[in-house]
């Protein structure tokens, strides 16, 4: 009979276990074949518990998370594709990902991601190969924890990365420098308004750079250099408000050398000047070409006048010394002349200094004038 009441038990617990994996969370809908789980507008505080391990794509969307971390995905080793786009998430703690073991395409976008902590995309076997971070930052600063997040959250195996309508201004340097490995980065509808030295460094694996609506007013010697270290990238350059003045040179003369890496080369304009709105930027650097030589000659003519002046003045000093040394005598004798009218002077005052300091001279004197 015990036998028998053990075989029971046990028949009992696989039956209900079946039961529990094939399970959904409330709020969620869950389908089996599709190894698919959805929690969509649900008004969620909290990723859901008891999520079924079967889960290859689980979508979290449109709810009110504030914060994830590592407690929220345990057991979820099925995992490949993530969805949390649009849950107010504010916060990443640290191996938040790192139980999906087999995770390879992560969306944050649309959230307000104020606090991202060092490891906080860490996922052990690093088959993580999309991350998509558009519209997810809440301010400027959020952008320095995420690059020291890139640097040891080990995304060596990352492919894309999506960091569009972020508001970005600035990038800081080699913010890039440990994702070797990346293949598409996007950074369209920003608001960045130059690229610097070492601001793609370590991307030389790089093969699509989206760098369109955002504030680029032409590229500097050094954002050349850096667009150079990156010679198997198409480029998407178009909708920045390019200033065709002498400055954009260097740039127009660049792009027309480098018209099958620029996908969009036919379609930069200059913004400014009025005069030159629309104007291609493969003909603005003809148009433009003569402004540095009327510069440069412009900085010639400044510089003559300046030597001119300089002779002149030199040559009025020579005459000066020659006139002194002519005359030299003359101003010896006035020198002396000067010399001894001063001294009779001197004198002067020294001796009624000593008859108004002793009154007997003083006597003296009132009587001699008596």
């Amino acid at each position: 009979m015990p036998e028998f009441g053990v075989r029971v038990l046990v028949l009992a617990l696989l039956c209900v276990q079946p039961a529990r994996s094939s399970s959904c969370p409330p709020g969620c809908e869950c389908s089996e074949a599709a190894q698919t789980v959805k929690c969509v507008s649900k008004e969620l505080r909290s990723v859901p518990a008891g999520i079924p391990a079967y889960t290859r794509n689980l979508f979290i969307t449109g709810n009110r998370i504030s914060r994830i971390g590592p407690e929220s995905f345990r057991g979820l080793d099925n995992v490949t594709t993530l969805s949390l786009s649009n849950n107010r998430i504010s916060e990443v703690e640290s191996h938040t990902f790192s139980s999906l073991r087999s995770l390879r395409s992560l969306d944050l976008s649309s959230n307000q991601l104020a606090l991202i902590h060092p490891e906080a995309f860490t996922v052990q076997s690093r088959m993580l190969k999309e991350l998509n971070l558009s519209r997810a930052l809440y301010n400027h600063s959020a952008v320095t924890d995420l690059a020291t997040s890139f640097r040891w959250s080990g995304l060596e195996g990352l492919h894309g990365l999506d960091l569009s309508s972020n508001g970005l201004v600035y990038l800081p340097p080699q913010i890039f420098f440990h994702l070797g490995n990346l293949r598409r980065l996007q950074l369209a509808n920003n608001s960045i308004v130059s690229i610097y030295n070492e601001t793609f460094s370590g991307l030389g694996q790089l093969e699509e750079l989206d760098l369109s609506l955002n504030a680029l007013k032409t590229f500097r010697e050094e954002g050349l250099m850096e667009l150079e270290h990156l010679p198997g990238a198409k480029l998407h350059l178009r909708q920045n408000p390019y200033t065709c003045t002498c400055g954009i040179e260097p740039f127009a003369i660049w792009l027309n050398a480098s018209r099958e890496r620029v996908v969009d080369a036919e379609r930069l304009v200059c913004v400014y000047p009025v005069e030159l709105s629309n104007t291609s930027l493969l003909i603005a650097g003809e148009m433009v070409l003569g402004c540095h030589r009327a510069g440069d000659g412009d900085n010639l003519a400044l510089q003559t006048s300046y030597v001119f002046l300089g002779i002149v003045l030199g040559f009025v000093g020579l005459m000066f010394l020659f006139v002194l040394y002519l005359n030299r005598k003359g101003i010896k004798k006035r020198i002396y002349d000067m010399r001894d009218a001063c001294r009779e002077v001197w004198e002067g005052y020294h001796y009624r200094y000593e008859i108004d300091s002793d009154p007997r001279l003083s006597q003296v004197s009132t009587s001699a004038d008596v």
